[in-house]
């Protein structure tokens, strides 16, 4: 083992090195925004295999996206010289879930090759299980309290023990009838790959000292974005043990919304007495007054375990403050001060991002900046993996994966069109279902396909023979010439030019399945099934995509969270907006000021912050309040527009001679 690593250190502060080297117990790693987390957890698991000897295979590091987890194998691979990085586990918790529930299908009743359903198929079941009168609002709130029972680990009977009201007793009966569905297209959804290991490790002793001894060692990082079922699926893994190091800062945690419990981090101290923490407070990003003003924004919200970030950085410039007339005048206010900014610092385009609260914000943005032809990237719009071409490729290679995916099936039954309408796929799914047989077996039936029109019957015969052609072929063939294959056989490429009119928008999706098939051919180099890639491919998100282009990045705060930027402009910042209304109402606003702290702590160099005094909320004018965060800064790190006239007068001077320029420069080409 020791011959065939070898470790390369890096650079540590001390308390990093402390969070590095201690492995005799349960470790939390408090670690503030900037201060390094990341490289003390890939140190870390080069120091537990180079330093301790642990066998690689046994180390198994979580991450929140697959993006994230990508990077931490490249930091180790840097680090530790040899195959160890590529024994490694590092990978999301859904990801986790998901290999264990591959290794333990039989356990779980779950036949090889299931499929992971994702947001749009589960909402499809769920529309269709609930009351037909149910409106959209009505349909969130179902689908929220099954994803929030699943999240808290309960199964449908437990969910229905719990109930209290009319609505949580529906959601448990839908759920349960919702879980029915899923395994007769032996299918999961997201939230299932938590709840189902976790279920498995808790009652199965055998299974769970096994996946103990596989997986010796866990870091956890993000660990205050973990939900209640995380939590236990990390306590049945580490067992009584706790050998692990979770590294998690409770200022960063915005999450709630979507399940998250910061709690956890007070039930570690809780579950593991022997707990040690070790703070990480030196802060290698920020300047000194946007330091200043993070520590003084979140030190209004209460804390257990109480740090305050400091700096070796110069002070930097002063926090701007934009008082703007209304949304469209704060949107050409940042995009002239962004073209002034890269013209003087020369600064690629990609180290500048506007945050908001919500996508909405960035409609005027967008506008202003393409009148300044400044190039900009829009960061949480449709997500490439909902792109309906990207949908259709991943649906057949489900579907070949998995030929009870009834939900696959009725997404590419007739893509390209093969004359299979829809009264057509209703009858198959009646006819199916009275014989216990999937969709996809059913057209096997010459019983059942006589029982339809002669040319809808032959189509689907022919896609049936399609799909077994195709799965034959998928027996040799790698998953980037899988997906290959499934463009040439099913015409796909020639389905998206007839269909799609507008030659841009063509040339878009046409990219779409290129990257696609990239994607697919970079993982392949690691091997693995082409059901099994398509079922990993379910789990990415847009956050797990790369957005590395030079561009001005547009994007929530809450996709924010993790990056850094030398400029940053934070807009919305008034009442009701930044607090949110509705996280007032809702006694939220400690988690509203987090929100606010990240975006503070993603600027390096330059922050600026904008509200407008106006804006229009349903066909009304309404004035705005700047936002009670303003007040919490330190007023003197501040520089508030109009209140210094000489500064004004030299900023306004600089930033329309570079507009003029730029202007200038573009009417030349």
């Amino acid at each position: 083992m020791r011959a065939r690593f070898s470790f390369v250190p890096m650079s540590l502060n001390p308390q990093q090195r402390a969070a590095v080297e201690y492995s005799d117990g349960p470790l939390l790693v408090l670690a503030g925004a900037g201060s390094g987390k990341t490289r003390v957890i890939a140190e870390k698991i080069a120091h537990l295999i180079a330093r301790k000897h642990m066998q690689p295979g046994k180390i198994a590091a979580i991450t929140f996206t697959n993006k994230a987890a990508r990077e931490m194998r490249e930091r180790v691979g840097r680090l530790v010289k040899g195959a160890a990085a590529d024994e490694l586990t590092v990978a999301t918790f859904h990801a986790l879930g998901l290999k264990i529930a591959q290794v333990e299908h039989v356990k779980l009743g779950l036949k090889r090759g299931f499929s992971v359903f994702d947001a749009d198929d589960s909402a499809a079941i769920i529309k269709d299980l609930a009351p037909a009168a149910a409106k959209a609002d009505a349909m969130f709130a179902l689908r929220s309290l099954i994803s929030n029972a699943k999240g808290s680990g309960l199964t449908p009977e437990q969910a229905a023990d719990s109930a209290r009201s009319t609505r949580e007793r529906e959601a448990a009966d839908i759920y349960a009838r919702y879980q029915k569905r899923l395994a007769a297209f032996n299918a999961v959804d997201f939230d299932d790959l938590i709840r189902l290991p976790l279920g498995l490790l808790e009652s199965d002793v055998d299974a769970r000292a096994a996946w103990r001894e596989r997986l010796r060692y866990l870091l956890v990082d993000e660990y205050q974005d973990t939900n209640l079922a995380q939590y236990r699926l990390l306590k049945m893994l580490a067992g009584e043990r706790g050998a692990f190091t979770c590294v998690g800062d409770d200022d960063q945690s915005i999450y709630a919304w979507r399940g998250a419990n910061p709690g956890n981090l007070d039930e570690l101290a809780r579950d593991y007495p022997a707990l040690k923490v070790i703070k990480l407070e030196q802060n290698y990003r920020c300047s000194g007054r946007i330091l200043r003003a993070a520590n003084a924004v979140i030190a209004h919200n209460p804390h257990v375990h109480a740090k305050r970030l400091w700096s070796e950085h110069r002070e930097g410039a002063p926090i701007r403050v934009l008082a703007c007339r209304d949304d469209e005048h704060e949107a050409e206010r940042i995009a002239a001060d962004i073209a002034h900014q890269q013209q003087l610092s020369k600064a690629p385009w990609s180290e500048f991002a506007v945050l908001y609260r919500g996508n909405h914000q960035s409609r005027p943005l967008e506008k202003a900046l393409r009148a300044l032809r400044v190039p900009y990237q829009l960061t949480g719009g449709t997500s490439f993996f909902e792109r309906a071409e990207v949908k259709d490729v991943l649906a057949y290679l489900r579907l070949l994966a998995n030929p009870d995916d009834d939900a696959a099936f009725l997404r590419v039954a007739n893509v390209p069109r093969r004359e299979i309408g829809s009264t057509t796929l209703e009858k198959l799914g009646e006819l199916a279902q009275s014989r216990h047989l999937s969709m996809l077996h059913a057209t096997h039936s010459d019983a059942a396909l006589k029982q339809l029109a002669p040319r809808p019957a032959a189509a689907l015969a022919g896609f049936a023979h399609l799909i077994g052609e195709l799965t034959s072929a998928m027996r040799t063939l790698s998953a980037a010439d899988l997906v290959d294959e499934i463009l040439r056989r099913t015409g796909y490429e020639a389905h998206i030019r007839a269909e799609t009119k507008d030659e841009a928008l063509r040339a878009r999706r046409m990219e779409n399945i290129a990257e696609l098939g990239a994607w697919f051919r970079a993982v392949g180099r690691n091997g693995g099934r082409a059901g099994d890639l398509a079922a990993q491919l379910a789990l990415l998100t847009n956050a797990d995509r790369d957005e590395s282009g030079n561009a001005v990045r547009l994007m929530t705060l809450h996709s924010a969270k993790g990056l850094e930027f030398g400029f940053v402009y934070l807009i919305g910042v008034e009442q009701g907006t930044l607090p949110h209304a509705a996280s007032i109402d809702e006694g939220r606003l400690d988690e509203e000021r987090r929100l606010f702290y990240v975006g503070i702590t993603r600027a390096k160099e330059r922050l600026c912050l904008a509200y407008a005094e106006r804006s229009r909320r349903y066909g009304e004018i309404i004035a705005n309040e700047p936002s009670r965060f303003l007040a919490e800064l330190p007023q003197g790190d501040l520089h508030w527009d109009g209140r210094d006239a000489e500064q004004d007068a030299q900023v306004k001077h600089e930033t329309a001679a570079a507009h003029i320029a730029r202007l200038a420069r573009m009417f030349a080409q």
